[in-house]
């Protein structure tokens, strides 16, 4: 079964929107499908709070970062602010979703260049 994203009216993909998926396109209630998408962040939140990476096969690597302090400087005025230690959620997409990614932009350059 292949879900599809046909019409977003939001320029982003929400939550709302995947659990609307859900019952549309699987079959699940309303309820069964706001549960199910909030569920799913949860466990990936929470993963990463406790330190633990998270690979999704075919979409990309979820990791949490330790950034070491440094100096930092208010924009503004100028004066030295030190920025303290803390740690960063990063993302790195798999190589299968960036070649999906460029080879939609490939295929849009192709077909508008071959309609002018």
């Amino acid at each position: 079964m292949e879900i599809t994203i046909e019409a977003i009216e939001t320029p982003a993909l929400t939550k709302a929107h995947l659990a609307d998926l859900l019952f549309e396109q699987i079959g699940l209630n309303k309820r069964e499908s706001k549960d199910m998408v909030e569920a799913f962040f949860e466990l990936i939140a929470n993963s990463l709070i406790e330190g633990e990476d998270v690979k999704i096969s075919g979409f990309g690597n979820f990791q949490i970062r330790t950034k070491a302090p440094r100096p930092g400087r208010n924009p503004r005025t100028g004066e030295a602010i030190p920025i303290g230690a803390r740690r960063v959620a990063t993302f790195h997409a798999s190589a299968k979703l960036k070649e999906q990614i460029s080879g939609s932009i490939a295929e849009e350059i192709e077909w508008s260049l071959g309609s002018e």
